[in-house]
């Protein structure tokens, strides 16, 4: 059993306009003992921004700004940019985002050097209507068929797509190629490119003709990810593999509840999943993430390492920003304890 410390709330909205409402599921990149935490920032009437604030140490918050760090800047996201992440690759920061415009939610990428000015990458993922991704992921006849059951399905699908979200890209290219996570329900996928140049109608009908071998992890058949799963934080490298921090989620008659779980994947082809663990790292059971804006509700999205204390930040009941922390060599431990068995 892995010990795993709560540290309880390290920001809470404000009364300022912008996040008044609550703030949540951060991003965040660690330059030494210095932590940049970007998170999103809701203001009533459900409509988000990204926030910013900066940490010293893992805990301890010596900076927050009075105004939004990003705003909706095209009609994708006219009701919100929500749920940033963040890397750094070559010297450039990626930050991924949802895009929401009230029907639409779609991953979305803004690059910058300094985080102050942003240069607009817009969608990265594929803008397809369930009926295109239907009949293209089934060619194969090796999907699982909850692909075909857990989307976001309207009886009129123009200029409505099928919903992709939890995007991040690994901190590192690995085999000269940019590498990012995305989550069509119920599973989590991969995209690797050279250039987001390449990310064209063309190749999206030929990613989804060989989808079931862009599928990383689909939900495993225990109780805490049965409904589906997402992924969280970027990937971390370590010795062994690619530590993925994600979130799973199952249903009960009191709604969904989501939970923080960890995986270990390949270093040079993160395809492969060398290790699962099958119980979940922690579950929602503090008021802070029992009771809020959505119950029940742990949803990781940020980590930082300090000697072999791993910290995980995460939203809890969508209303607040918590902090969680394991020893990574113990993480690393248990995971090897669950390795999977490929046929």
């Amino acid at each position: 059993m892995i010990k795993v410390t709560k540290h309880g709330i390290i920001l809470e909205k404000t009364v300022l306009s912008f996040e008044n409402d609550s703030v949540l599921n951060p991003g965040v990149f660690q330059e030494g003992n210095t932590l940049h935490m970007l998170y999103r920032a809701v203001r009533k009437g459900n409509y988000s921004t990204v926030g910013y604030c900066k940490l010293e140490g893992p805990l301890k918050v010596v900076q927050r700004n009075n105004t939004p760090l990003m705003i909706p800047y095209s009609e994708a996201a006219s009701k919100g940019i929500e749920d940033p992440r963040i890397v750094k690759i070559d010297g450039v920061y990626y930050i991924t985002y949802t895009a929401y415009n009230g029907i639409n939610a779609l991953g979305a990428l803004v690059t910058t050097n300094d985080l102050k000015t942003f240069e607009r990458e817009g969608i990265i993922v594929p803008k397809i209507t369930f009926d295109e991704f239907k009949r293209l992921a089934e060619c194969t006849n090796l999907v699982n068929a909850k692909y075909f059951r857990h989307v976001r399905h309207f009886e009129v699908d123009e200029g409505i797509y099928l919903w992709d979200k939890d995007v991040l890209f690994f901190p590192r290219r690995i085999g000269g190629k940019l590498a990012f996570f995305h989550r069509i329900r119920p599973g989590i996928q991969l995209v690797m490119v050279n250039s987001l140049d390449e990310l064209t109608k063309d190749f999206w009908n030929h990613y989804f003709l060989h989808f079931n071998k862009q599928i990383v992890m689909d939900p495993i058949g225990v109780n805490h990810e049965s409904s589906y799963i997402g992924a969280g934080a970027p990937p971390i490298e370590t010795e062994l593999g690619w530590l993925l921090i994600y979130h799973g989620v199952y249903d009960t008659s009191a709604g969904y509840i989501y939970s923080a779980a960890a995986a270990l994947l390949d270093i040079d082809d993160p395809t492969i999943v060398i290790a699962r663990l099958i119980d979940p790292l922690f579950v929602p059971e503090f008021e802070y993430e029992l009771n809020g804006v959505v119950n029940n509700v742990v949803f990781p999205t940020g980590t930082s390492l300090f000697d072999d204390t791993l910290y995980i930040y995460y939203g809890g009941a969508d209303k607040c920003i918590a902090c969680a922390s394991v020893s990574l060599k113990e993480l690393l431990q248990e995971l090897l304890l669950n390795k999977v068995h490929h046929e």
